[in-house]
């Protein structure tokens, strides 16, 4: 009996160092607690005598048939799973890796500030690195892990783009020998930080890497979402501003760009005032500028702190002079405009058969370099009528902000000094031309000059049906303010300006040849105001023939 509880000792003892022997190797479960053999099964002989050849046989756990307290540790689990090897190096996340695939597809993803942007088939944002150059990645080591490249796995690997994209694909082989996706020559990248669709967190990091926007995928119809552009307009003497230029501007670009928000402001005719807004929608980030300037000069400033922060700059209706920063400049042809204005009263002048008439010149501004085009246009006429001795120019005056009041006072002085002994008076606009007319009346003239104007302004065009205004130049406005909203789209949405649209045309502002969209101005007097400013809706009949003005519509069948 002594001999039987021996043997059940030794055997416990044997199973005990056999499982911390497991454990030592690596086992990746805990021991499991050993429960001695009942005292009924050690009363057994052939349990007893079986009990050697199981411990014999632990050396081989595999092929050892398990006693019954081995099953209960499942031993041969824990060593056929866990082996003694080296620590495995630490998983590299996977943003961080690039999966080399046999195939690369390219689609568009739509960002609410950004446009449409180049994906990948998950919706990955793809990106470009300034550094690089065509078919050459200059982004490896660290860089790589921080911009992981967009690896194929060979140069053979298919690559397709989503309908839309015009650009070209193709594979390069880098430092390293793995094969990089391009987009137009330049290698594609993703970035770690973006870690679901539709994230963009790259754009413009550190001004080095940028998302594969519309235009440089060559989309056939560009479009851009969100976004701010500025309409800066000079002043509000002018009635065309707020009631034409505004509403036609905001009009066309609100179709092109339905989510963009457009800054607005309006100088009131305060060069102080305008240059704080212009640098407000600046600081308020707009992508593009529309200036109108109040000094033509002095907005100079403006244009060249814009393209040092990459914002083009549009010179609308008034050139923005000494500068090299100027994208684009649109408006009329402001010389032929000052021809019509002159020769027009030059014409009438002739017709009411006035040798050597005596005239009063009132121009505008002198800080608006249209009111200077506008001057030297008239000069080209009025000039060698002088010399000619066949027209004496009495008086002449620039008006300080265009103001009304101003040209009325100035007329009042020609008047006082010329014995109110006046045929006829270039006014430089409609502003100025009531001004003028009102400083006749109050000095009594019972027959009105022939008095010249400009923007057909809805006070003019009636001044004009009654004999008190001769003439204005009527601007389309609504094809200049539309086609300045289609080039503020163009250049926000980075779109490539056809060369339709200046068929060539510069300005020379005293820095550079500006590329101009210059339309033309049409003399309008009585006999055409249907033909032009109703025909194109400028203004309807029902506005201009009021009950005050309606018989002398009838007159020239404006009805």
């Amino acid at each position: 009996m002594l001999k039987l509880h021996k043997a059940v000792i030794l055997t416990i003892s044997l199973m005990v160092i056999l499982l911390l022997a497991i454990t030592a190797c690596g086992g990746a479960q805990p021991a499991a607690k050993i429960t001695p053999a009942p005292t009924k099964a050690a009363a057994t002989p052939a349990a007893a005598q079986a009990t050697p050849t199981t411990v014999k046989a632990a050396a081989t756990p595999v092929a050892a048939k398990p006693t019954a307290t081995q099953v209960a540790t499942k031993p041969t689990t824990t060593t056929t799973e866990t082996k003694p090897t080296v620590a495995a190096p630490k998983a590299t996340p996977a943003a961080l890796k690039p999966a080399a695939a046999e195939e690369f597809m390219a689609q568009m993803a739509k960002d609410k500030t950004l446009g449409d942007i180049l994906t990948d088939a998950k919706g990955m944002t793809l990106y470009t690195f300034k550094n690089d150059k065509p078919n050459e990645s200059t982004c490896d080591a660290a860089c790589a892990k921080t911009w992981p490249p967009v690896v194929v796995a060979d140069e053979k690997a298919k690559l397709t783009t989503a309908a839309g994209i015009t650009g070209k694909l193709g594979v390069i082989e880098r430092k390293d020998h793995s094969y990089q996706v391009t987009y137009n020559e330049m290698p594609l990248y993703r970035y770690a930080e973006d870690t679901k669709p539709g994230e963009a967190k790259g754009e413009n990091l550190n001004g080095l890497w940028h998302v594969v926007s519309s235009s440089a995928m060559g989309l056939t119809e560009p479009t851009m979402a969100g976004g701010k552009i500025a309409l800066l307009l000079p002043e509000s003497k002018t009635a065309r501003y707020e009631t034409a230029d505004r509403p036609y501007f905001e009009a066309k670009f609100k179709e092109l760009c339905a989510d963009c928000e457009i800054i607005y402001n309006n100088a009131n005719q305060d060069a102080n005032t305008k240059l704080s807004q212009d640098e407000a929608a600046l600081t308020n980030g707009a992508k593009v500028l529309v200036l109108d300037p109040v000094d033509s000069a002095a907005a100079a400033v403006i244009a060249n702190k814009a393209k040092a922060q990459g914002v083009p700059v549009i010179a609308y209706d008034r050139l923005i002079l000494n500068s090299p920063s100027v994208n684009y400049y649109i408006s009329f042809d402001n010389k032929k405009v000052g021809e019509l204005q002159a020769q027009s009263l030059m014409d009438e002048l002739n017709k009411l058969g006035k040798k050597n008439p005596q005239i009063v010149m009132i121009n505008g501004s002198p800080t608006d370099n249209n009111a200077k085009l506008f001057k030297e246009g008239a000069l080209s006429v009025f000039d060698p009528l002088v010399k000619a001795k066949k027209l004496t120019l009495a008086k002449e005056y620039d008006t300080p902000d265009w103001s009304p009041d101003q040209a009325q006072n100035e007329m009042q002085q020609a008047l006082t000094a010329l014995g109110n002994k006046v045929d006829g008076v270039y006014a430089a606009n409609d502003g100025t031309a009531s001004g003028a007319i009102a400083a006749m009346k109050a000095a009594g003239l019972k027959t009105l000059p022939p008095v010249t104007g400009q923007d057909a302004e809805l006070a003019a065009v009636q001044r004009i049906l009654e004999g008190e205004q001769y003439m204005t130049v009527y601007k389309a406005i609504k094809p200049e303010a539309e086609a300045a909203a289609q080039l503020a789209y163009d250049l926000f949405s980075k779109t490539t300006v056809p060369a339709t649209m200046t068929e060539g045309k510069t300005v020379n502002n005293g820095k550079m040849d500006v590329p101009s969209v210059l339309l033309a101005p049409v003399a309008v007097t009585k006999s055409n105001i249907k033909d032009t400013i109703v025909k194109d809706k400028f203004w309807t009949v029902e506005q201009i023939c009021t009950t005050e003005y309606a018989s002398a519509c009838k007159v020239v069948k404006l009805e």
